[in-house]
């Protein structure tokens, strides 16, 4: 069976990467051009954190992440989004995740506070064991 790989971005903080790193499963940050410039070659998952500055017109996306995204065989491979937030950030906690997820059709699939705990960590290796047996047994995962 396939393991689904996760693709992330991480600021230099680290947090996202730390979780990511303890999903057991291919994780691949955006923040290294490399991952960034590749294009996928089967279904993925996104982990995204969301940045608010305070000024209403800044996105919350990360610019590697629309960068990754523009390439149309990634956004059509992609099969749900997990995020991770901040509550501090008040109405704009999780945006860009939920706002990923509605534009491309994908589900939210994990939602984590800053760096998460380890109980995050479990649920989250529990649902996408879950998407990876699916997605072997061929169920209707949206492809595009």
């Amino acid at each position: 069976m396939r393991t689904t790989p996760v693709y992330y971005y991480s600021s230099a903080s680290g947090l996202v990467r730390s979780f990511a790193e303890r999903l057991d499963r291919p994780v691949f940050n955006l923040a290294e051009r490399q991952h960034r410039m590749s294009r996928v070659d089967g279904p993925w998952v996104l982990l995204t954190p969301s940045y608010k500055t305070g000024n209403e017109n800044n996105d919350t996306i990360p610019e590697a992440v629309r960068r990754f995204l523009r390439d149309p065989t990634n956004r059509r491979r992609m099969v749900g989004v997990m995020g991770s937030g901040n509550r501090n950030f008040g109405r704009h906690y999780q945006m860009a995740c939920r706002q990923i997820a509605e534009r491309s059709g994908r589900p939210v699939l994990f939602e984590f506070e800053i760096a998460g705990t380890p109980w995050d960590v479990t649920e989250c290796r529990r649902i996408l064991a879950e998407l990876d047996a699916a997605l072997a047994a061929g169920h209707d995962v949206q492809l595009g």
